[in-house]
């Protein structure tokens, strides 16, 4: 299928939906303030009965990515439970107590280790390496690390990519993330674990959680998953074998110009599968 299908709102296509996945930045903030449409809109599918998981590649615990949540003025009504890339990392980390991990990220996502059984050491001594992001997201780029990556290479040290997005919205800008650097990594013949999505556990996790709160197993063709980058939402989504709505003002918003006359081989080439619908914006 390469025909495009534009929607004006979520209630056009949430008939026989029980569930809704959906991505945070890009979907319901920039990093800098909250939609407050989206978030209405996610707030609506859930007066009506349905549950909301946001599933988010942040390298951080749930509760905090609560706190940063509250602070860009997203409700707790928003939604229903947060699956993070940063919860399932823990549990790599906890389920290797003892082990010596090199992590490589801002101070700000030191929540990915705390309170677990884990020492921090450096690269030359480490067991393996968690990375959540750049040191310095504002100035640098995944180059700045290649001679990190390939000292780690030497010593044939797994790394752990807490946040698969390679660069994510803040404001107006675009900033590189911890995928980055695993891509670079992967591309110099390091092994990289990677968690968050396109890959499966992330979304097992949330359906999960869904099934909790619906009192029963969902049926994947009940569930749509919201979100606006190829490479990690649309990919997930159809690897999972579940719908998903697409929205086009986030990362990708200089490719969608004029989306609407596009052939179906651009399509095709932009998209590989399309998705569901495209929206510009999340709204109700």
């Amino acid at each position: 299928m390469t025909e495009l299908r534009f929607a004006e709102r979520l209630s056009d296509l949430v008939a026989g939906v029980e569930v809704v996945l959906s991505d945070i930045w890009g979907v319901v903030h920039n990093g800098l303030v909250a939609f407050p449409e989206a978030c209405e809109a996610l707030h609506s599918f859930r007066a009506q009965g349905g549950t909301v998981i946001l599933i988010t590649n942040a390298p951080r615990p749930a509760d905090s990515v609560q706190r940063q949540l509250r602070k860009l003025g997203v409700a707790d009504e928003t939604y229903d439970a947060i699956v993070s890339s940063g919860d399932l990392t823990r549990h790599f980390v906890a389920d290797h107590p003892g082990k010596k991990m090199f992590w490589l990220g801002p101070e700000r996502d030191n929540s990915i280790y705390r309170g677990l059984d884990t020492m921090i050491a450096p690269l030359e001594a480490a067991d393996y390496i968690v990375c959540t992001g750049l040191f310095d997201d504002e100035t640098e780029s995944a180059e700045d690390y290649r001679g990190m990556m390939l000292k780690a290479r030497e010593r044939r040290l797994p790394l752990i990519c807490a946040n698969p997005d390679i660069v994510v919205e803040r404001g107006d800008r675009l900033i590189y993330c911890a995928g980055a650097i695993a891509e670079l990594y992967r591309e110099l013949g390091g092994e990289v674990i990677f968690y968050g999505k396109p890959h499966r556990p992330i979304y097992e996790r949330a359906m999960a959680l869904a099934a909790e709160r619906q009192s029963h197993a969902i049926e994947l063709n009940r569930v749509l998953a919201i979100g606006d980058s190829v490479r990690t939402d649309l990919t997930g989504a159809h690897a999972f074998g579940i719908d998903c709505l697409f929205l086009t003002r986030g990362i990708h918003s200089e490719e969608f110009e004029g989306i609407d006359q596009l052939d179906p081989a651009s399509v095709k080439e932009l998209f590989g599968r399309p998705p569901k619908a495209l929206m510009r914006e999340l709204r109700w």
